[in-house]
């Protein structure tokens, strides 16, 4: 009997100590534990078997930020910005708002560019732009900027968003003066190719051909337009389809260039007096004009609007008192960036740098974050740049 009884006991072992008992987050955490790594081998399998256009609709939702992150995820990932279909659903959704692509003072080689929907500064990497040559971008169209050097007067076609690059070919005709640069997209998207424009003060001028890949020179300017052309280096030119306007003095007006028909014409509009630094801009197709008023020792900033019956410029707003005192007694320059219904202003004097933005068609005003270098404190102040619609989908 006794011996049966000692059957049926355990034998417990003298030197092992009993089993602990686990609090109640131990527990849990094993069950986390286990239910993550089943579900990321879960997700991975969903995103191994995920179809690939629906993949790319969903990147093409995607805000316009993420997609410098998005690039470095992984191979597949980032030759999806390349492929055909990509390009058809991220035009399918439309443009986004446009950025501001600029050069600093501080640093001439290296762009920085400005999110106005999340008011952020990204500072992109375009390691393909020659070194020790000042590169400055000059206009844009369909997601390109056309920058060009100033040293030898060659041009290049680029995305920042995706390191899109293209040397464009030597020009047929060598140009050392200053020139104004324009850009044009041939149809309603960078697919029909681009067009880009330089014009000189004496009158020569070529057009290049992003289908053609080629330079041409279309001939001369009518002999109803003065030369040499008292050309505005500190406006941009502006682009209202397929027509180029960049703005003169002696006279004062616009000179405007249909770069489909290939026709030139000269409009004479006076300027505003005590005017300065002024430069033309561009909303829903109406031309404006921005520039600094002075009289005595106030300065205000104001915008004007071109009235086609008159041709002669509206004042149509101007910024608040409130932030005009900060320029009072002070000698302001101001350079404007910007020809898509979105402005940003660099307001610069010996004591004062500030950057503004200004929305055409809300007439709205903001003051833009301070531009500082990653991992430095030193403000930045904007030398010359340009507006362009961020696109991934556009290449070179």
């Amino acid at each position: 009997m006794m011996k049966g009884k000692s059957e049926i006991l355990t034998v417990v072992e003298v030197n092992k100590p009993p089993p602990a008992k686990k609090s109640r987050r131990e527990k849990n955490n094993g069950k986390l534990l286990t239910a993550s790594s089943s579900t990321e081998a879960m997700e991975q399998l969903i995103w191994k078997e995920l179809p690939e256009d629906l993949l790319e609709s969903v990147i093409a939702r995607l805000p316009v930020a993420t997609f410098f992150r998005f690039r470095s995820v992984c191979k597949k990932w980032n030759s999806s910005l390349t492929s055909s279909s990509f390009s058809q659903y991220y035009s399918e959704i439309g443009q986004s708002h446009p950025w501001f692509y600029t050069v600093t003072h501080e640093n001439i080689n290296r762009g920085a560019m400005y999110d106005p929907s999340s008011r952020k500064w990204h500072h992109p990497s375009i390691s393909f732009l020659p070194p020790k040559m000042i590169i400055l971008p000059v206009a844009s169209a369909g997601g390109l900027i056309c920058f060009m050097d100033i040293g030898n007067r060659n041009f290049y076609a680029c995305n920042p968003l995706t390191n899109s690059f293209k040397e464009l070919p030597p020009r047929s005709m060598q140009v050392w003066s200053r020139v104004v640069v324009g850009m044009v997209l041939n149809g309603n998207s960078l697919r029909s190719g681009y067009k880009i424009v330089w014009l000189g003060c004496s009158g020569n001028h070529e057009i290049y051909d992003s289908v053609k890949n080629s330079w041409a020179r279309p001939g001369s300017l009518p002999p109803g337009i003065k030369l040499p052309l008292c050309l505005n280096f500190r406006s941009q030119t502006v682009a209202i389809g397929s027509t180029l306007y960049f703005m003169r003095a002696n006279p004062d007006g616009i000179l405007s260039y249909d770069v489909a028909t290939g026709m030139w014409k000269q409009f004479v509009i006076p300027s505003p007096v005590h005017l300065t630094d002024h430069t033309l801009a561009e909303c829903s197709g109406k031309l404006m004009l921005l520039g600094l008023l002075s009289k005595n020792a106030a300065t205000c900033i104001c915008v004007w609007e071109l009235q086609r019956m008159t041709l002669l410029w509206k004042e149509v707003d101007r910024m608040p008192n409130v932030w005009c005192l900060e320029f009072y007694g002070k000698h302001i320059r101001m350079t404007c960036l910007g020809n898509k219904g979105l402005l940003m202003l660099s307001l610069r004097s010996k004591r004062m740098n500030r950057l503004v933005t200004y929305d055409v068609k809300k007439r709205e005003w903001q003051k833009v974050p301070d531009c500082t270098l990653p991992r430095g404190r030193r403000r930045q102040s904007i030398a010359c740049g340009t507006t362009f619609h961020p696109c991934p989908a556009a290449f070179a």
